[in-house]
């Protein structure tokens, strides 16, 4: 595995093969983050896999830091990665279960449940496209709705969703090369400010969508911030950018 020092603790990828799962191999890839009071502090949990659906490597995130909790001040990770080895196939029993249910829940009802909202800034961004793209895409696996919004040396990123969802973009964000350095090096993004993390409230408007958006005037910005019901959001955080 790799693992690369990190200002707010240590960061590495583990990739690990269950067999015979549903009469098929599954590829999980775990990303723990420890935080610097790590173990007494749960990590944050990253998984992805192509042979599980995203509910179901959310599944297995959740059940991960449930099991964490329960070796909080003692070293953990090797005994979830044990954990996770031999009760993958009940996880992912019970998220079958737990989907079918969900579904006959009103659309209403699970769509409002727990949505939250980002507002982050970024300083730069010096390979534009490349990092556009990577955004777009965590957005889309994540299903993550929102916008990515340039204004000057203004940059903005807005998200709704699941709050587990939210989280494990802030890990990508924070533990992938996104950009480029002075000197063309891929690099990870250091400076990235979280200038806002809160519930969806009922005034809020959702979007439905993720786009990119570049405004020519503060006035345009502000026009979609108050569209999404946002006034206060943008009075609190966005004008001091401009000092």
């Amino acid at each position: 595995f790799l693992y690369f020092p990190e200002t707010h603790g240590i960061s590495f990828r583990i990739q690990i093969t269950v067999k015979e799962l549903l009469d098929t191999d599954v590829l999980l890839k775990l990303l723990f983050h420890l935080p610097v009071n790590y173990p007494s502090t749960v990590p944050d949990i990253s998984v992805n896999s192509d042979q599980l659906t995203r509910a179901q490597c959310m599944d297995v995130k959740d059940k991960l830091l449930e099991q964490a909790k329960k070796h909080l001040s003692e070293p953990m990770v090797h005994d979830l990665i044990l954990w996770i080895q031999q009760h993958l196939k009940d996880v992912i029993k019970q998220s079958a279960t737990v989907c079918n249910e969900k579904t006959t829940l009103s659309e209403g009802t699970s769509a409002e449940d727990g949505i939250w909202m980002l507002l982050l800034h970024l300083d730069h961004m010096r390979a534009k496209a490349k990092y556009v793209k990577t955004v777009e895409k965590w957005a889309s696996d994540l299903r993550l709705t929102g916008r990515l919004m340039f204004m000057g040396k203004i940059i903005l990123i807005l998200l709704q969703g699941d709050r587990s969802s939210i989280k494990e973009y802030l890990i990508l964000q924070k533990t992938s090369k996104v950009d480029v350095d002075s000197s063309g090096k891929k690099c990870k993004e250091k400076m990235m400010s979280v200038l806002c993390e809160t519930e969806v409230q009922s005034q809020h408007k959702r979007f439905k969508t993720f786009e990119v958006k570049e405004y020519s005037m503060l006035k345009e910005l502000q026009k979609e911030f108050e569209t999404a019901g946002l006034t206060s959001l943008f009075s609190e955080f966005v004008p001091p950018l401009l000092k």
